[in-house]
């Protein structure tokens, strides 16, 4: 995995990441010590259920039988501490245990955020929205689950053997029934886990298609508003979403009977013990308190076993959701630094060779094709998006280090996320906020007027995605954005297609005084900002055929003024 991390946040290893069970451990050893104190406290806590049997059983062979009073409230107020041990004990372990899953949880969600931002463009070509959604909503809290039995299932590991022990020292026959009988349930739950398994993962795989289709749905509704077509895809929606309960129901089945195993079972071998112990009382093998003592360990054995069994069905589900989250941070991007990256050039033209286009440093560059795809293509090979030949200094982009691309080479693409939270956070991005860089970025960008608009200017609050603000607003805080960053190389997508042309000229005077001396691209076919581009590069059939200035171009290239006059609507 790429990318560097704070202390104590280290992503997980190649090797942490062979199995979905190595991911597991991965997740246990990164905070061992609370590990250890869940493990402490759930078997503290599962052996500590063992004492209200052992003190009543004595409350009643030596108080209440023999009639000593003394003894009596001398056990009875045993009795009343254990039980607040008991308590004690309970709540240090559910807390404990709470921290140990918030602590996988965030911990894995960390490591699919920086290792989604790692592979960058590459991850759509990788994965779908879908998957990478249900891996975050569904995946990540499933896997947590799974780290909870390190707790209890120790505890009750250690709450069994001790019971097991002590009956021992009671009557050897009841032993030996309570030690085969667990096994015995173990048997019997075994294969529901394994079926949870098989049929858990089918229910994932269609999971994340149907999040996909949904996230694709949402995405697509103003259009399919349009066209009248949301019709037909909500109802294939819901045919799909029947599929998955369906598919639900066969996951559901065998959990819910290990459910009720977890709590049917125990409560069977309880009662089938209860008849030989009251058997042997009666025939003067074990006393009055003993039979309480072995009524009151076989009860308290319900807790551990049924921990038992639900932790296996957990362990099931987690690693179910486990080779999901593996499968997404094994990912790897379209190009990958070597071992020993390049040193990043100090400056220097930055080219494409697949285009034959050359950026010039220093200069307001623009990019005009008669295909737009083509051209957004260039772009992303200069930005070192994906698979690219392209060359800094002439030096390869790919042999370069990515994290140092990254700081110099920004690609603000036209419909770059905007994040919920303040309009300050907004335009900073990953840099420190300085209001007085921000108002100049979002001059630059001609967006005083959207700031002085929203209630609180830079306090103000936007919704993910910025949906209440129109397209234009919009566009002009992802431009302040890019250049607030102040990238070395700045390539903006479309940067004015939403704006009037009186903001649009605005902008293009404003971005050419902001970024003198720095390296920018404009993919544009606006004249506005094309007349005020140091340098304008003509792309034919994804190849650069002309460049010159906008005046030149259009004086000389019919193919260029053919391109610009039909998107303005003017007649070359």
């Amino acid at each position: 995995m790429g990318g560097g991390s704070p202390a104590g946040h280290a992503p997980p290893r190649p090797a942490d990441l062979r199995t979905p069970t190595a991911f597991l451990i991965w997740l246990a050893r990164s905070q061992w010590p609370r590990i250890l104190r869940g493990m402490v406290f759930g078997s503290a806590w599962m052996v500590s259920l063992a004492l209200p049997p052992y003190l009543l059983s004595r409350a009643i062979d030596d108080g209440l039988g023999p009639g000593d009073s003394a003894a009596l409230l001398g056990w009875a107020g045993a009795l009343l501490g254990a039980g607040g041990l008991v308590a004690f004990l309970s709540i240090a372990r559910h807390r404990t245990m709470s921290r140990i899953r918030m602590d996988a949880s965030f911990r894995t969600v960390r490591a699919t955020v920086r290792h989604c931002a790692y592979l960058g463009a590459s991850l759509r070509r990788r994965s779908d929205t879908g998957e990478v959604t249900a891996v975050g909503i569904a995946d990540v809290r499933v896997v947590a689950q799974s780290l909870t039995v390190t707790g209890p299932g120790l505890g009750a590991v250690v709450a069994y053997v001790v019971v097991a022990v002590v009956l021992v020292g009671i009557s050897p026959p009841l032993a030996l029934f309570v030690l085969a009988g667990v096994p015995l349930l173990a048997v019997t739950v075994g294969p529901l886990l394994q079926r949870i398994e098989r049929t858990g993962s089918g229910y994932r795989d269609a999971e994340g298609v149907l999040t996909r289709r949904l996230v694709d749905l949402l995405a697509g509704l103003p259009v399919l508003n349009g066209v009248g077509g949301k019709r037909f895809h909500q109802d294939r929606y819901a045919r799909q979403s029947q599929h998955l309960v369906t598919l639900g129901h066969h996951v559901g089945r065998p959990a819910s009977w290990v459910g009720a195993l977890a709590t049917g079972l125990p409560a069977l071998l309880l009662a089938a013990v209860t008849w030989p112990a009251a058997r042997t009382a009666a025939q003067g093998g074990i006393t009055v308190g003993e039979l309480v003592a072995v009524y009151g360990y076989l009860a308290m054995l319900v807790v551990p076993v049924a921990a038992l069994i639900e932790g296996a069905g957990d362990i099931a589900r987690g690693l179910v959701s486990a080779t999901r989250v593996v499968r997404l941070l094994r990912l790897e991007p379209d190009r990958r630094a070597g071992p020993a990256p390049v040193p990043i050039p100090d400056d220097g033209p930055l080219a494409d060779p697949a285009s034959g286009v050359v950026i010039g440093p220093g200069a307001l560059t623009a990019l005009v094709g008669d295909d737009p795809a083509a051209v957004i293509a260039v772009v992303d090979r200069l930005g070192g998006l994906g698979r690219t030949d392209a060359t800094w200094a002439g030096v390869r982009l790919d042999a370069l280090d990515p994290a140092g691309v990254r700081e110099r080479v920004l690609v603000a693409d036209h419909d770059a996320a905007l994040f919920a939270g303040t309009v300050r956070e907004a335009v900073a991005g990953r840099h420190r906020a300085d209001d007085d860089r921000i108002r100049a970025a979002v001059h630059t960008a001609a967006a005083d007027d959207v700031v002085a608009a929203l209630p609180g200017g830079l306090d103000a609050r936007l919704v993910p995605g910025a949906t209440t603000l129109s397209g234009g607003q919009r566009q002009r805080l992802r431009l302040a954005r890019a250049v607030y960053a102040d990238p070395q190389t700045l390539l903006a997508v479309e940067p004015t297609s939403a704006v009037d042309a009186t903001t649009e000229a605005a902008i293009a005077d404003r971005l050419r005084v902001h970024r003198a001396g720095r390296t920018t691209v404009v993919v544009t076919s606006s004249p506005l900002l094309l007349d005020r581009a140091d340098r304008v590069v003509f792309v034919a059939g994804g190849v650069a055929v002309a460049c010159g200035t906008h005046r030149e171009l259009s004086a000389g290239e019919p193919g260029y003024r053919a391109v610009v006059a039909r998107n303005t609507g003017t007649t070359p």
